[in-house]
């Protein structure tokens, strides 16, 4: 099974960045596409950051934009979030996720296949 890890997440206060990983094993990471999602208590699971399986294309939340960026190393298999500008709003359980339906992401929870257990990010005012 493909297992993705996630770590890097943590308390920090408005304004503040951070970076999160996702590490990636059990198949071959270069031909998936990666996505960040998160969610909020009480809230449905949103659509964060994609990544094509090149990294040459991403697409953003439009609360996001400009202020998150997403990456991927696939000679570490692993997948970045570097998130910059936090506010109290991005506070939330950051998933990773794989797609292996298609090397192009999706900004739906439906169209992934593998799913990490999350990590906390809180962002105090």
């Amino acid at each position: 099974q493909v297992q993705l890890v996630e770590s890097g997440g943590g308390l920090v206060q408005a304004g503040d960045s951070l970076r999160l990983s996702c590490a990636f094993s059990g198949r071959t990471f270069s031909s998936y596409a990666m996505g960040w999602f998160r969610q909020a208590p009480g809230k449905e699971r949103e659509f964060v950051a994609g990544i094509n399986w090149t990294g040459g294309s991403t697409s953003y939340a439009d609360a996001v934009k400009g202020r998150f960026t997403i990456s991927r190393d696939n000679a570490k298999n692993t997948v970045y979030l570097q998130m910059n500008s936090l506010k109290p709003e991005d506070t939330a359980v950051y998933y990773c996720a794989a797609r292996v339906r298609s090397r192009w992401y999706a900004r739906t929870v439906d169209e992934y296949d593998y799913w990490g257990q999350g990590t906390q990010v809180t962002v105090s005012s």
